[in-house]
């Protein structure tokens, strides 16, 4: 396993330990079921806002309760193992709330980054970083990528060639 994945209880120990460095942390979550261009551009954007950056990334129970039946495509292990490969990305935990809240409130970055599908004031864990003194920041391109659409192309391309048979 990688360095850079830290189990859950680590993350309060982690933050301190990056901020007692001197470090700037970033913070940015996700389910991350199939790797696109959105996500690379995000979590670019992401580290671009700190000296570190850690991913949370959604359990297997909190991506099929947002996303629904048939979800996730891959297990969380699976899509830490891809995270981690990423070179922007620093340390990678998986979280099993349905909100980056408890992840946050242990970690305690000075900036919390989310995709551009939220403005500042829609971000749910908003709250809790004005509690820690923090910032929210809306980072990464226009959201014109998602694994929905990435699937439903695959459905009808599946589709089309089954029906030319």
């Amino acid at each position: 396993m990688s360095s850079k994945i830290i189990p859950r209880e680590q993350v309060s120990t982690l933050g301190e330990r990056l901020r007692r460095e001197g470090n700037r942390i970033a913070f940015a979550n996700g389910c991350f079921e199939l790797l696109h261009v959105g996500h690379v551009r995000y979590l670019q954007s992401a580290r671009a806002e700190g000296d570190v950056l850690v991913v949370g990334v959604n359990s297997d129970r909190a991506v099929s309760g947002l996303k629904g039946p048939g979800r996730p495509l891959l297990p969380a292990e699976a899509r830490v193992e891809v995270m981690a490969a990423l070179e922007c990305v620093d340390y990678v935990v998986i979280f099993d709330d349905m909100t980056a809240e408890s992840v946050l409130r242990d970690l305690r970055p000075q900036v919390h980054c989310k995709g551009t599908d939220y403005t500042a004031e829609s971000v749910p864990e908003r709250a809790v970083m004005e509690e820690l003194g923090g910032t929210v920041r809306i980072v990464g391109d226009a959201k014109d990528h998602s694994t929905r659409d990435i699937l439903a192309e695959i459905r009808k391309r599946s589709y089309s060639v089954s029906s030319d048979k």
